[in-house]
């Protein structure tokens, strides 16, 4: 059994240790010692890593109570390395960790519900609920989460008896038996837990509520806590500044701005659509009874080649191919009801450098040639 140096203090960043065993591994060398400060994956929360010796640690596994440290070279049986632990990951796990025990615990607190799943991604932590929540409901939990951070609130973490055990009321997400470890927020949450956390709730700093999505039979919610949550308010932050300096907004009424250019884009959108409605119908009369038609014009959107493609071909009675585009690169659509498209797409596909597809009388899709290829392709054929 390894001796867990993790539980007795989380902040411990360097420690010795006696290696008692090294063999090679799937994805180096597993490393096990006496004793170590290196927390296990396991309840959510990643491995820790840092440094053996002279060996990194990429991963850090717990089976049957022994502590398994996968190393880049191996470490003589024996000898008496010294032990670093990447403390930045640490504490950000330890604050994504207290941080998802303090919202879990107040909203099945609230909600009489159950927190089913828990993972600490790279980025946000996930967490999932067997209750449906409303916007209002997680905004409500958020705010008495912070309020119970910003109190500062110690945290006790104990070994109980299976009498004491039996006397507590504390989440868990299966049956326990044998050595329990609890973790107790006063007034927000008690929980059966294996996990690394700050030593008061003000360490957590704050947590973020990202979103709140349906899923199974209750909602996942996405979190950021500590110094993830910093990193995501300052994201937002300099994307805001750049909008409102783009839009000659101040920072507070960039919404307003956004909304306004929608609006606007709406009423230029209309606009455009029905002077391509009268060009693309000018057009059409223009190659009236033509049959195969050939068009290269200059860049639209998909919408408008279709549309494009669809009044030229019934116009002029045969095949229609609209490719509009410039610099070597186009989207294209054709047209050719009765026909059979499917073997022209493959050799556009070939010849054009193309990619796309579709129906026997339609098909769609984009390509990078010159001009002169796709004339000399749409021609011949």
């Amino acid at each position: 059994m390894t001796e867990k140096l993790f539980y007795e203090d989380a902040f411990l960043q360097e420690f010795t240790a006696v290696v008692i065993g090294c063999e090679k591994g799937k994805n180096g060398w597993e490393v096990v010692l006496d004793r170590t400060a290196f927390y296990p994956e396991g309840g959510g929360q990643p491995a820790d890593h840092g440094a053996l010796g002279g060996a990194a640690v990429s991963d850090v596994r717990e089976r049957d109570g022994v502590i398994c440290h996968t190393c880049s070279q191996a470490l003589e049986v024996g000898s008496e390395v010294g032990g670093r632990i990447d403390f930045d990951r640490r504490f950000d796990f330890m604050q994504q960790h207290s941080g998802e025990h303090i919202v879990s615990g107040i909203l099945c607190g609230r909600f009489q519900c159950d927190n089913v799943g828990f993972h600490i991604g790279h980025e946000l932590v996930t967490i999932d609920f067997n209750a449906e929540l409303t916007p209002e409901d997680v905004q409500e939990v958020e705010r008495l989460a912070n309020q119970y951070i910003w109190e500062d609130r110690p945290i006790a973490v104990a070994w109980p008896d299976q009498a004491e055990l039996e006397a507590l009321h504390y989440r868990s997400k299966k049956a326990l038996t044998g050595a329990v470890r609890i973790v107790t927020w006063p007034g927000a949450d008690c929980c059966a837990c294996c996990g690394t956390h700050v030593r008061s709730s003000g360490q957590v700093g704050s947590v973020k509520l990202l979103s709140c999505q349906k899923f199974r039979e209750g909602v996942r919610i996405e979190m950021a806590a500590g110094g993830r949550a910093l990193r995501y308010f300052n994201t937002i932050a300099r994307q805001n500044h750049r909008i409102s300096q783009l839009l000659s907004a101040k920072p507070e009424a960039t919404a307003a701005a956004v909304e306004r250019l929608q609006r606007e884009l709406y009423t230029l959108r209309g606009r455009v659509t029905a002077l391509e409605e009268s060009d693309f119908a000018r057009k059409a009369r223009q190659y009236a009874g033509a049959g195969d038609v050939l068009l290269l014009e200059s860049a639209m959107s998909a919408e408008s080649i279709r549309r494009l493609c669809g009044a030229v071909q019934e116009s002029a009675g045969g095949r229609c191919a609209v490719f509009a585009g410039e610099d070597g690169t186009y989207q294209y659509a054709v047209s050719q009801p009765g026909g059979d498209l499917r073997a022209l797409a493959k050799e556009i596909n070939t010849a054009l450098n193309g990619r796309g597809g579709g129906k026997p009388e339609f098909i769609q899709g984009s390509v990078q040639a010159a001009a002169a290829d796709i004339r000399g392709l749409l021609e011949r054929d």
